[in-house]
């Protein structure tokens, strides 16, 4: 195992104010990931730490996570300097404790850098949501709580599949369609099908249950495995986002239980088909095959 001595840090001269006293110095773990982010590869794993120590570099890096200054610039140690008199306390800081292979090896899994592979300029990285938003379409931008479990996902995670979106109600003449649209989501999923249910206690009260009475329900009485989301309303003052964005694509809002929507891979039409409309009947189903026919970057009436 290699220990790579930490350089020497360059004492202030007489009478000039030493960097601790006027601000504390960065921990020790700070420093350390510094030196590691600024190391060159493994080949260069016994050069001399003052031959690639960088210290503006490195303190532009902690600017972020550290505004306060480093320690004095690291210096080539010599025998005048090693002869020179101590005129302070001796650094606090140990000397030969920091194993660069241990501290590399515990962060290959996060970070491998490569300085010939870098680019020249800078680099601009956009933040995660940023950029799953600007490749998910806006129909799909929603994030609803899970009926079957409660956490929080968003629609988009369904980009590039053709989306059966549908309200339903465990009291309803059409609560037996959750046996064909299962057989639905069963049937087409591996080409890019996903059915989305809603709850919704709209019309005739016939969806009294809380979120978890519901999902024990569907799963119970009907096997359903399809993505379902938490209890809301497709209609008046507290509208699901959604079915407010899909009503406006289609002229059509849900009328009662069990309405359905279809939306294509890009996530740009959107088809209507009203509650009488079954599951397995030939108009929902042909228009389901045409869009999952279709690839991701295409979009035809």
């Amino acid at each position: 195992m290699l220990f790579v001595p930490l350089p020497s840090i360059a004492k202030p001269g007489p009478g000039a104010r030493s960097p601790a006293s006027r601000r504390a110095r960065p921990p020790l773990a700070v420093l350390v990931f510094a030196l590691l982010l600024a190391r060159p590869q493994a080949g260069a794993a016994h050069m001399p730490l003052v031959d690639w120590f960088d210290q503006p570099s490195v303190e532009a890096a902690l600017v972020p996570v550290a505004p306060w200054p480093l320690p004095a610039p690291v210096v080539a140690p010599d025998a005048e300097r090693a002869a020179a008199p101590a005129d302070g306390p001796a650094d606090p800081l140990p000397t030969s404790v920091v194993d660069f292979e241990l501290i590399g090896t515990a962060l290959a899994p996060i970070v491998h850098i490569d300085a010939e592979a870098m680019p020249a300029g800078p680099m601009h990285v956009a933040a995660g949501e940023d950029a799953a938003a600007g490749n998910c379409p806006a129909l799909l931008r929603h994030t609803f709580q899970r009926l079957q479990g409660g956490q929080a996902q968003s629609l988009c995670d369904y980009r590039g599949k053709v989306v059966l979106v549908v309200n339903t109600a465990s009291y309803c003449g059409y609560t037996n369609q959750y046996e064909g649209l299962e057989a639905l989501y069963r049937k087409y999923r591996d080409r890019g099908l996903v059915v989305v249910g809603f709850p919704s206690n709209d019309f005739g009260g016939q969806e009294p249950g809380t979120n978890q009475e519901i999902a024990e329900f569907c799963r119970s009485t009907y096997g359903v495995q399809f993505p379902m989301f938490e209890k809301s309303s497709v209609k008046g003052v507290a509208d699901n986002p959604l079915f407010v964005d899909l009503a406006a694509r289609t002229g059509e809002r849900p009328q009662w239980n069990f309405h359905k929507y279809v939306i294509d891979r890009r996530g740009e039409k959107v088809a209507s088909f009203r509650s009488a409309v079954a599951p397995d009947s030939r108009e929902l189903v042909g228009t389901i095959e045409r869009l999952l026919a279709q690839p991701a970057g295409a979009s035809k009436g």
